[in-house]
């Protein structure tokens, strides 16, 4: 039986860490490191997260923003808010809640955001400097993957890794963290999506398998070997007769693939809580490296 990479567990020490340094900051009479959170239209899940985001904040002596906007907002008001945020002497880092309705173009928003500022590390800058093995801000999902790997000590060097999707969010950013020369990382990747016939040919000979799908129970205990490690990225909201209405459901057939792997991780208390754990740590990040935080 599979053991569990526990995320909840893990982003909980985590928060407990950023706390600590936070108390020092203050102790020096210094300000707490800010971080803003723009919000677009209704979105239940959007609101959700952003909400948990804003939490997470208060837990570890962070001071939090949330700015609301309407689903009609139109492009060029949002821009302006972003260059205000980007030129705010007293913000460390920002992040705009994805997606983003219509009228808006996507790329433009993440490109308009300072680098300096993108905790979220989706800018193009940090990502490059992601690719190219320098110190930048990682996005918040592979990284807190690869800091679940490396606090369970899962041994990565030499490993076939295999991924299942190519996200700008998790996947590409995965497949190139994973062949890093760094722990975690010098592994041999495989990155599979869509299009990839006969996906288990690679799964089954994989040691480690990270899948950001958003396919229910879509890896099943015949696609992997024995003893293989599994990183579920996947969250869905399946609909259920239960007094909420839904249950979470991950991309990985949990019962059956913890009988054959060795570690696993649990959806929810996995992937998703270390994902809030490093958007914590980026802004720590920022505002360490910040000109204006003295």
């Amino acid at each position: 039986m599979a053991k569990i990479l526990d995320g909840l567990k893990i982003s909980k020490d985590i928060k407990h860490e950023i706390k600590a340094e936070v108390e020092k900051i203050l102790d020096n009479k210094k300000r707490a490191p800010h971080l803003v959170a723009i919000l677009v239209g209704n979105n239940g899940a959007s609101q959700a997260y952003v909400n948990s985001k804003v939490k997470d904040c208060e837990d570890v002596g962070f001071r939090s923003s949330l700015l609301k906007f309407p689903a009609t907002v139109s492009e060029a008001e949002l821009l302006e808010k972003i260059e205000e945020l980007n030129q705010s002497k007293s913000v460390d880092g920002f992040i705009v809640q994805l997606p983003l309705p219509k009228q808006i173009d996507q790329e433009k928003i993440i490109m308009a955001i300072d680098p300096r500022k993108d905790v979220d590390g989706f800018h193009p800058e940090n990502f490059g400097k992601m690719a190219l093995e320098m110190d930048t801000f990682l996005p918040a999902t592979p990284f807190g993957i690869l800091t679940l790997l490396e606090r369970y000590g899962i041994e990565t060097k030499g490993k076939h890794c295999v991924i299942i999707g190519r996200s700008r969010i998790v996947g590409k950013p995965m497949s190139i963290l994973m062949g890093r020369k760094d722990f975690p990382g010098n592994s041999t990747v495989t990155l599979t999506h869509s299009y990839t016939p006969h996906i288990e040919k690679f799964t089954q000979s994989a040691d480690i398998v990270i899948t950001a799908l958003g396919d229910p129970g879509f890896l099943k205990s015949e696609m992997i070997k024995k003893d293989a490690i599994i990183v579920d990225v996947g969250i869905t909201r399946v609909d259920d007769d239960s007094v909420k209405g839904y249950h979470l459901a991950g991309d990985v057939d949990f019962e059956s693939c913890a009988e054959k792997a060795s570690w696993i991780t649990p959806v929810p208390g996995g992937v998703g809580p270390m994902t809030r754990a490093m958007l914590l740590k980026n802004t720590l990040l920022a505002y360490k490296t910040s000109v204006y935080n003295d």
